[in-house]
């Protein structure tokens, strides 16, 4: 082979190298690697790809960001880490939001409620969208429903400390009507990077937009709840809103049987509560 073949064939490998680190930055940006299975501690280290040729690499890269190895040669820069996790991810997350002006419900909001809670938790609980003391105190689930809502969660033996409440929607819509499509389409990727940065073993869908949102399904929740079902991997139980339940506090009961059917699951892979649940 030439020089001058040579020095063709070593430009074409760097550019394609540069379209890959390229590629995996995208993806690190946008959230796309998914939501893993495990918690940091629990996860093993991620395989090393030997960076003897870099084109026979290219193809798996595509498919698998998760065993992208550490740099292709003495002169490639260390390509981006992977999308963090835990607290420094939700905290990454939250600066990329900033003041959002991604939906009409940005000029009428007083602030934007994010969420609360372990960013390690293996529980979260998904609602809707902020009410009015949402609004006002920058904290989702603090009005009244929000009050129920914490009762039913230390009846399960958590604090609010333990888990991690979050919504749908970051901004309350005005009157507290209902979320409209392209507002949930502008916030949803939000959640899911949420979701993607805490890791949890079990998500609760709190009323029928957080489960329809999260699950692609219109099934009135009345007939979704107390059946679990998946949301990336992740076991799902839809059950009832705080709110749907002060309006009809004959429903608790049924809130509470999905709420025990949660921890029953969670025990079956080893995770109990830090205090004893209520009867």
């Amino acid at each position: 082979m030439s020089d001058n073949d040579e020095n063709e064939l070593r430009q074409e490998t760097r550019s394609l190298v540069g379209q890959i680190r390229t590629n995996l930055a995208l993806r690190g940006r946008s959230g796309l690697q998914g939501v893993p299975a495990g918690k940091p501690g629990r996860r093993t280290a991620a395989p090393v790809v030997p960076s003897a040729v870099e084109a026979k690499v290219a193809g798996s890269l595509a498919s698998s960001p998760s065993t992208v190895p550490a740099s292709f040669g003495p002169d490639a820069e260390a390509l981006p880490p992977k999308a963090a996790t835990g607290r420094q991810g939700l905290a990454v997350l939250r600066e990329e939001i900033g003041d959002c002006q991604r939906c009409k419900l940005a000029p009428s909001r007083t602030n934007l409620v994010y969420g609360v809670g372990n960013p390690d938790a293996d529980l979260v609980f998904v609602g809707e969208a902020p009410g009015a003391d949402e609004d006002a105190q920058g904290e989702p689930f603090v009005g009244k429903a929000g009050q129920l809502l914490t009762k039913m969660i230390e009846a399960m033996g958590y604090g609010r400390g333990d888990v991690y409440i979050c919504n749908v929607l970051k901004c309350r819509p005005p009157a507290n009507r209902n979320p409209e499509p392209d507002e949930v389409a502008s916030c949803e990727p939000f959640l899911k990077r949420q979701l993607a940065a805490i890791r949890p073993r079990m998500i609760v869908a709190l009323g029928k937009f957080a489960a329809q949102c999260l699950l692609r399904d219109d099934t009135p929740i009345t007939r979704m709840r107390g059946t679990f079902r998946t949301y990336e991997g992740i076991p799902l139980m839809p059950t009832l809103h705080p709110a749907y339940l002060l309006r009809d506090p004959s429903k608790k009961k049924l809130a509470w049987e999905d709420l025990k059917a949660v921890n029953a699951a969670l025990a079956r892979v080893g995770i109990q509560p830090p205090r004893p649940p209520a009867g």
